[in-house]
């Protein structure tokens, strides 16, 4: 690896001062809003200039297949269903391997025959094995030496395993890179992704993956969609590349091969204009609540309190969002249960019950002795084979289960969203300053599996009377009954699924809401502050505001 230290120092000089001061700002005024992205450009700052390049976009939209096409090997599991479980990074190394890093800081070498048992969602399913991330090392990316390219898991899905999962990551995003099947349209989540990602980096690049679905003048009308559609949406031009791993490859990909290559050569440079960008954003956001503090505290006790009143007025304030917030989440949770057993008992129980009848008249002629030892079989026979089937049902379908879940995120998701529309509404209209859009990301940490527990399907044990019970007469009967008992054991391991996966949804249904009200607090906290005590301040926060405004200017991109 090329030695860092003569890139890192020229940019930590002038940026950590920066970072430093507007730390010191949003302290003094009460900017809570502003924390996080403070820490994540220290955190990067901190860190060796890797230029991670990151590959992101809806689910199934091709990330993996196309980064294998671009190492030239089948590193990373693809398949027909979502794949990637955790964030995979790939960078030159002098021996081919992979580490593991857990999220306890544990770290395990691999090899990358076993790399697929951590990251794929198959054999790592929900991150199970609590894995941070995956890097691999490839002699043979020394041609982009100095970048990291990123696999990450994909945005279809409403979840975020763990920590450093793709929304929660983008702060760590040098270059973007956003990969757009040919299969769909240009989505409001790529729409809204895109939008996010110009917060994070100057360097965002659309690639329209799965190119051979499409006519060639199919693809000349996709990119004239994609180019006019952003231009409109965002205001911006976007260079948009075109991909397919199944035909010209070598076609495609030398387009890709100059913009890394360029990348890597400039690294230093790169690095720098990526991390200013981010400095400058986050310094756009602490102006644009400085304003606020500004304006407020120009009037006088008795006009602060009147502006403070039309701002956070009865329709913006915590205990409406908390009532409103536990509402959707408590009619989410109440419907979580039915929905559950509704799809079991209509998709599985008949199948099941005729699977285990089919199993049990196989197993049963084998069985030998009395009824104690018929009885004890059978029980035997029931743990084991419910509890493999129920373990299965979980497992695999458990995506089926997750439907309140879903509903509770974007009730919850859809609320915040008016909720801060609303408060940027009042902010401009008393004000009239318009508030910098700060994203506000409402994650799921999917839940977790639950342990299978067998019921026993007996009250009272006849076998305790085994020596009363001629089993030449009485072995039909009972062989009869056991299969009679069936339906009802299937009826009530099906009904403790349920249960199981109800308690587990609807605790991640009450962290969700919770989320929520955070980000409602920090925010409410934050715009009270600026509103409150603001009359000795005027001058340091104009001449605050002002020193923020050179600073953009003297790091202009």
């Amino acid at each position: 690896m090329n030695d860092t230290s003569g890139i890192a120092d020229p940019i930590r000089r002038p940026t950590l001062p920066i970072l430093n001061t507007i730390q010191r700002v949003c302290e003094e005024y009460g900017i809570l809003s502003l924390s996080r992205q403070i820490e994540a450009c220290k955190d990067l700052l901190a860190k060796d200039p890797f230029i991670d390049v990151a590959i992101l976009g809806q689910f199934k939209a091709g990330k993996s297949s196309f980064l294998n096409s671009i190492i030239g090997q089948p590193v990373l599991p693809v398949g027909a269903i979502p794949v990637t479980t955790v964030i995979t990074r790939l960078s030159y190394g002098q021996t081919e391997g992979a580490t593991v890093t857990f999220l306890d800081n544990r770290r395990s070498r691999i090899g990358l025959d076993e790399v697929e048992f951590f990251i794929s969602e198959a054999r790592n399913p929900a991150n199970e094995k609590n894995v941070e991330v995956v890097d691999i090392e490839l002699p043979h990316l020394k041609y982009y030496e100095g970048l990291r390219l990123v696999d990450t898991p994909g945005l279809g899905s409403v979840f975020k395993y763990n920590t450093e999962i793709s929304q929660e990551w983008l702060p760590e995003v040098g270059m973007a890179i956003v990969a757009i099947s040919a299969d769909r349209p240009l989505s409001e989540n790529d729409l809204a992704l895109i939008r996010n990602l110009t917060e994070h980096t100057p360097r965002v690049v659309l690639l329209l993956t799965k190119v051979d679905l499409l006519s060639p003048d199919q693809q000349e009308e996709v990119v004239r969609f994609f180019k006019s559609t952003l231009k409109r949406e965002l205001s911006r031009d976007f260079p948009v590349l075109l991909y397919s791993v199944l035909t010209e490859t070598e076609f495609y990909k030398r387009f890709l091969d100059q913009m890394l290559l360029a990348l890597s050569r400039n690294r230093g440079n790169e690095f720098e204009s990526i991390l200013r960008h981010k400095v400058r954003s986050l310094t756009r956001n602490t102006i644009s609540y400085l304003e606020i503090a500004l304006k407020t505290s120009l009037q006088s006790d008795e006009d602060r309190d009147a502006l403070k009143k039309l701002i956070l007025d009865e329709k913006v304030n915590y205990d409406l969002m908390q009532s409103e917030l536990s509402l959707i989440a408590r009619d989410s949770k109440q419907q979580t249960r039915p929905v559950i057993a509704e799809y079991l008992d209509t998709t599985h129980r008949v199948p099941l019950t005729k699977k285990l009848f089919k199993a049990l008249s196989e197993e049963m002629p084998q069985w030998k002795g009395n009824l104690w030892k018929l009885t004890r079989r059978y029980e035997e026979w029931l743990m084991e084979t419910m509890t493999k089937e129920m373990d299965s049902l979980s497992k695999t379908e458990y995506k089926h289960f997750l439907g309140t879940l879903k509903k509770a995120h974007a009730g919850i998701s859809r609320s915040m969203m008016l909720f801060r529309n609303l408060l940027d509404k009042n902010i401009q209209k008393v004000l009239g300053i318009t508030p910098t859009s700060i994203e506000w990301n409402i994650t799921v940490t999917e839940p977790s599996h639950p342990d299978i527990a067998f019921v026993h399907p007996f009250d009272f044990h006849f076998d305790l009377l085994w020596f009363l019970i001629p089993m030449c007469i009485f072995r039909k009967p009972f062989e009869s009954h056991f299969r009679k008992l069936i339906p009802k054991i299937v009826e009530a391991h099906l009904s403790r699924l349920a249960y199981q996966w109800e308690i587990r949804i609807n605790k991640t249904i009450d962290e969700l809401r919770d989320q929520a009200m955070g980000y409602v607090k920090d925010e409410l906290a934050t715009i009270d502050a600026l509103l409150s005590g603001m009359q000795s301040r005027t001058g340091s926060t104009s001449t605050m505001i002002k020193e923020l405004k050179q600073t953009l200017d003297q790091t202009a991109e």
